[in-house]
């Protein structure tokens, strides 16, 4: 289910007011009930979510309306997952819990600790688990920004990640990314999140060992762990490997420790083939970039594996029925119409 829990949105409609423009027809025109937001048992579809917090952004002409809402919750908007996550033994047994049990707050979204070459340093990815969704730099800047805010929570203020990064271009000047998440912003990347320290994993969090354990009890019931379908293992293997240029079969089968027919034939149980699930993820990561971000089409055709810029261009042609530069330009211009929405205003937003 693509869809966030009401919760998602606290503090939307205080900063809106703030910024000068009127919350409540924003929210219905992104299709929301106005009395579903703050509301831990109602649930929005994340693409809502996404509409009208890019929305607001746009009308009120705050560039960076995403970290200012992120600034307005802390851990406990999570609801029970938060609880769970910062009464763990460490901060790595935290990250644990909400990779398994985030689908209680938002099946929409997904996070995960993965291992770099340096062992020294790890990446917490943060993905939103929505096919096709539209332009979602602000909400994807309010979600790192609630995971900042939750690092600092976890690990004090003595600690800061060593880089955070976004598939998008910055929205604002890069010393505002700087100053806000405490580290070095990167753009235009093939994944979002933050480069850590592995030996910040093991920072002791709390003590409440019962309150933990029940806690997870209570998840396991509502959520019964994550989603490990094959075809969802292989589509975020595959994701961080496109750019190296070395996204074949049988090295994604050797990563699972299993035969490349293996892998196949449980792909096909699921309605899917490998090659399907790698075009799916260069289409999704080519709208993105083409989208999102300013990114020469040699450097995005990079970012996809593919050797020659010819070969993005056939592909575009194939998914979106026009080349790379005709797709951004109208992708362009379908923004510009699209912010044409109920409640804005001309004048200058509030500080």
């Amino acid at each position: 289910m693509s869809v966030i829990q009401g919760t998602g949105l606290l503090g939307y409609r205080e900063l809106v007011s703030a910024l000068g423009a009127d919350p409540e027809p924003l929210l219905r025109h992104a299709g929301i009930d106005p009395d579903d937001v703050g509301n831990p048992d109602a649930f929005i579809p994340y693409v809502s979510h996404v509409r009208a917090v890019e929305t607001a952004a746009a009308v009120t002409g705050t560039p960076d309306f995403g970290r200012r809402l992120a600034l307005r919750r802390d851990i406990d908007v999570l609801g029970a997952v938060g609880v769970a996550v910062r009464t763990a033994a460490t901060v790595g047994e935290g990250f644990a819990i909400a990779e398994t049990y985030l689908a209680a707050y938002a099946p929409a979204l997904r996070v995960e600790v993965q291992p770099l070459d340096d062992p020294e340093r790890c990446f917490f990815e943060f993905e939103i688990l929505v096919d096709r969704l539209p332009a979602h730099q602000q909400s994807l800047e309010l979600a790192l920004g609630v995971v900042i805010a939750v690092l600092r929570r976890l690990w004090g203020p003595d600690r800061r990640p060593l880089a955070v990064h976004f598939p998008h271009a910055p929205v604002t000047p890069e010393d505002a990314y700087r100053d806000y998440y405490g580290c070095p912003a990167r753009f235009g990347e093939p994944r979002a999140g933050f480069t850590l320290r592995t030996a910040d994993l093991a920072r002791p969090v709390s003590q409440d060992h019962l309150a933990h354990h029940a806690l997870v009890d209570y998840l396991e019931t509502v959520v019964g762990g994550r989603d490990r379908s094959l075809a969802g293992r292989v589509r975020r293997l595959v994701r961080p490997l496109l750019p190296t240029g070395r996204t074949t079969l049988d090295l994604v089968a050797e990563r699972f420790a299993m035969h490349p027919r293996t892998v196949q034939r449980r792909l096909a149980t699921e309605g899917v083939s490998f090659n399907e699930l790698v075009d799916q993820v260069r289409r999704e990561n080519a709208e993105r970039y083409i989208r999102d971000t300013d990114l020469t089409m040699t450097h995005v055709a990079r970012l996809l594996g593919y050797s020659d810029q010819s070969v993005l261009t056939r592909s575009c042609k194939r998914w979106f029925g026009r080349g790379p530069a005709a797709h951004r330009e109208a992708l362009a211009a379908a923004r510009e119409q699209g912010f044409s929405a109920p409640g804005s205003r001309t004048s200058s937003p509030a500080p």
